[in-house]
C-alpha cells in the first residue's frame, strides 16, 4: 500500500517521521488554502492508496482529557458563511448551496473507508476553522450550529479533496487544548504530539502488514 501522512507542521509528526522513512511524507502548511493547494499538487504526481492527515486539535468537551487521540469520521468548513448581529447562519442553512451536492452529505464531508477499523481509538465529528480565537461567542456558534467534538485548520480540506479525487483518506488527531483557551501554558502540546505519534505508528503499522 502506497501511503501519503500529511501534516500541517513538521513538528506534529516529527517523532514518527524520524524512525519511519518507508512512507511519503507532505508538510502542507497551516490552513485551508495551503493544504488543498499541496495536497492537489502531490496526487497530480502520484498515486497513492490512501492519505493520512496527522495533527492537533481542540476540543470542544471540557472533560476530554489532554492529549486525547482521535479519528474524524465527518468534518465541515465550519465557518463559511454569514454572521449578522451575533447570529452566525452556515452557509447550508442560507439556501446559498444544497447540502446533499457531492461531495457533501446533509452539509458534512463523511469518511466511510474501512480502514478507519484499523485504529482503535474514538470516532469523532470535527469541523475546520479559518480562525481560532478566543471569542466565547464564536464557539457558542458552532456549538449550537454543528455539535462537534473537536476544531481543527485543516481537516476538511483533507475530506473534500480526497472525496472530490475519490482516495482513501484517514484523519487522525490527538487533543492539545480546549477550544476557546489561548492561554497556551494550558495547553498539552507535547503530550499530545507524543500520544498522536505513537496511535500514527501503530495504524500505520497495521495498514502496511
Amino acid at each position: 500500500m502506497q501511503i501519503l501522512l500529511i501534516a500541517a507542521t513538521a513538528p506534529e509528526i516529527e517523532p514518527f517521521t524520524t524512525a519511519n522513512s518507508h512512507v511519503d511524507v507532505l508538510i502542507t502548511g497551516v490552513g485551508v488554502p495551503s493544504t488543498i493547494y499541496h495536497l492537489q499538487k502531490r496526487i497530480h504526481q502520484v498515486d497513492y492508496d490512501l492519505i493520512v492527515q496527522a495533527g492537533i486539535a481542540g476540543s470542544f468537551n471540557a472533560d476530554d482529557t489532554l492529549g486525547k487521540v482521535v479519528l474524524v469520521k465527518q468534518d465541515c468548513f465550519a465557518d463559511l458563511g454569514i454572521e449578522e448581529k451575533g447570529n452566525y447562519i452556515p452557509v447550508f442553512n442560507m439556501g446559498f448551496a444544497d447540502k446533499d451536492e457531492f461531495p457533501f452529505t446533509n452539509g458534512w464531508l463523511m469518511n466511510m473507508d474501512d480502514n478507519l477499523k484499523y485504529a482503535d481509538v474514538p470516532k469523532v465529528k470535527a469541523i475546520t476553522v479559518n480562525k481560532v480565537s478566543d471569542s466565547e461567542l464564536q464557539k457558542q456558534q458552532f456549538v449550537t450550529n454543528f455539535n462537534a467534538d473537536i476544531e481543527s485548520m485543516e481537516g476538511a480540506a483533507l475530506h473534500y479533496l480526497c472525496l472530490q479525487e475519490n482516495i482513501p483518506f484517514i484523519q487522525i488527531r490527538s487533543i492539545s487544548n480546549y477550544v476557546g483557551e489561548r492561554d497556551k501554558t494550558k495547553w498539552k502540546i507535547k503530550v499530545a504530539i507524543e500520544n498522536l505519534n505513537q496511535e500514527l505508528t501503530i495504524l500505520i503499522n497495521e495498514l502496511t502488514k
